[in-house]
């Protein structure tokens, strides 16, 4: 409806309109000092340099109305008032003082535009008052000349405050909307973000976990390939079942990204897996044992009501520190210790390597760390990693929740 109306009725500049206006204004009064009868039998002056003066004093400011609305409403009052010393034929007189009121109201305030009218009306009385006098052989009725002008006038200042009321109106619920809209674009951003660094923080802990243990696994196979074939075969297994469940894992991640119908070439989405939580840290000691590093796991108290996100928080933080000790720690065994206490699961990785903190010493620290910092501080907690006293490595993560099993802040 919109477009279509816009089609139909293209919007015109309002600089063009103006100067359109004043230009057909200033020639039919012009034409009008020099050709009109006024068909009441009034006789008036003849043309000449001072009408036409008098007449474009009048016309041509109305072309900066919209910018000057308060000085162009006083100085056509002025220019109309002339004609109670000069009698000119001036028919379209009415028009241009209807206009300067009208856009005096519209964009000027109200005290202003008051004025104008109030100029404009001791004009046109003038000029009614005046009449009588020098024309006393025309009936005129004073009194019902000067109320019909001024009813006029505050008709047309009445249009020009409801337009004005209307328009900013209008741009106070445009500019609200235009608020409305970038504050929707900064929580979209804010949301894609954080979304974003979600599925970064899988994808990582996904790969990084299970490549380390498969690259392990593989330096062992090439090591044995010639001196025991059985064991080669066995860390071959290990690789193949492991890039299984990485494989698994990734399907679930890139899963909750896919459409509910499917991408667009018809595929279904990914079954989603439950996600792994503390629950499953045997089975993930059993993964890193098969990958040649000895995993002691310690648990004291009892799981309760632990949130999920929490409980996957932990379970990610631990597998992030023991992939970090394949990776960087050389020979070493793991102790992994979990206390559940009545708001918080606390977390302990330690190590007894010796490559660890020389890697990461003066150096930033890789994105398995910041994810790991990330998951904890979401949850409120905090995380505390670093060499240990005679060696090795130690992570400590402690995340709160409050008794029913919410996540505490």
């Amino acid at each position: 409806m919109t477009t279509a109306r816009a089609k139909l009725f293209p919007r015109i500049e309002p600089w063009l309109l103006d100067a359109s206006l004043t230009i057909v204004l200033a020639a039919t009064a012009v034409v009008a000092l020099f050709v009109y009868t006024d068909p009441s039998g009034i006789e008036y002056a003849d043309a000449d340099a001072l009408g036409i003066a008098l007449v474009l004093f009048i016309t041509v400011p109305l072309i900066v109305r919209r910018r000057r609305p308060v000085a162009v409403g006083l100085v056509t009052a002025a220019g109309l008032a002339a004609f109670t010393a000069v009698d000119y034929a001036m028919p379209t007189a009415a028009a241009v003082a209807l206009i300067a009121v009208y856009t005096a109201a519209n964009y000027a305030g109200l005290a202003v535009s008051l004025l104008v009218a109030g100029a404009q009306m001791a004009a046109s009385a003038a000029y009614a008052v005046v009449s009588v006098d020098r024309h006393p052989d025309l009936t005129m009725d004073l009194g019902a000349n000067i109320i019909i002008s001024c009813l006029l006038i505050l008709g047309a200042w009445g249009i020009g405050r409801a337009v004005r009321s209307r328009r900013l109106y209008t741009a106070e619920l445009e500019d609200r909307a235009r608020r409305l809209e970038r504050a929707h674009d900064v929580e979209v951003r804010a949301a894609i973000a954080e979304e974003r660094s979600r599925i970064a923080r899988e994808l990582h802990d996904v790969v990084a976990h299970h490549v380390s243990v498969m690259t392990v696994q593989a330096a062992g196979a090439r090591r044995s390939l010639r001196r025991d074939v059985d064991r080669t075969a066995d860390a071959l297994q290990a690789i193949e079942d492991i890039g299984r469940s990485a494989l698994q894992e990734m399907r679930r991640v890139v899963g909750v990204l896919r459409t509910p119908d499917g991408d667009d070439r018809g595929a279904q989405p990914a079954t989603l897996a439950p996600q792994p939580g503390l629950g499953d840290l045997a089975l993930l000691a059993e993964q890193m044992r098969d990958a040649g590093l000895p995993v002691d796991v310690r648990v004291e108290g009892e799981p309760g009501a632990v949130p999920v996100g929490v409980d996957l928080a932990a379970f990610r933080v631990i597998q992030e520190a023991l992939t970090n000790t394949i990776k960087h720690a050389g020979p070493s065994a793991a102790t992994v210790h979990v206390r559940y206490l009545p708001s918080e699961v606390h977390v302990e990785v330690s190590d007894d390597g010796h490559g660890v903190a020389a890697a990461l010493e003066g150096r930033r620290p890789g994105h398995g760390l910041l994810g790991m910092r990330e998951r904890v501080a979401l949850y409120g907690g905090t995380l505390a990693a670093g060499p240990r006293r005679g060696g090795g490595y130690e992570v400590r993560a402690k995340i709160p929740y409050d008794s029913n099993g919410a996540m505490s802040r």
